[in-house]
């Protein structure tokens, strides 16, 4: 699979979001596209997260599910402090919070990935200092 496009949306200094620089989407063939990567500044550089979601486990007793961290089922109530995902009961806290979507399989697969979008970050920050410049990030079916 070859990449064959990538969309990029550049992301004004909002104070809530100081590590994030850009949103992005990444298109293969022509045929295949995955939306919401994020392109962060962290300590040694750039680098792209995959897109995400927040984590949920079943309650024991009603079966609905309810996010990692919730005190109380959202349809029975029952107090869910001390359950792990898996609905067993614990008293360790979950480590993570979040779950990659999609993601490459091998380093070299998310190389290729991370260099193609940093590299059309650059070019979109670059295009973002001309004059009258506008994104194409929001148009996939104006074409």
């Amino acid at each position: 699979m070859k990449i064959t496009e990538i969309r990029v949306k550049l992301v004004d200094g909002d104070p809530t979001r100081q590590r994030l620089r850009a949103f992005c989407s990444l298109t293969f063939d022509n045929a295949f596209v995955i939306r919401d990567l994020k392109v962060l500044e962290g300590n040694q550089g750039y680098f792209v997260a995959m897109p995400s979601r927040k984590m949920t486990f079943r309650c024991p007793n009603c079966r609905q599910r309810n996010a990692i961290g919730s005190n109380y089922c959202s349809q029975c109530g029952m107090a869910l402090a001390g359950f792990d995902p898996c609905g067993n009961m614990t008293d360790v806290s979950p480590s993570k919070l979040y779950v990659d979507i999609v993601h490459p399989i091998n380093p070299a697969a998310r190389d290729v990935i991370h260099r193609a979008i940093i590299d059309a970050y650059e070019q979109e920050k670059e295009l973002a200092s001309r004059p009258g410049y506008v994104s194409d990030y929001d148009n996939f079916f104006q074409e």
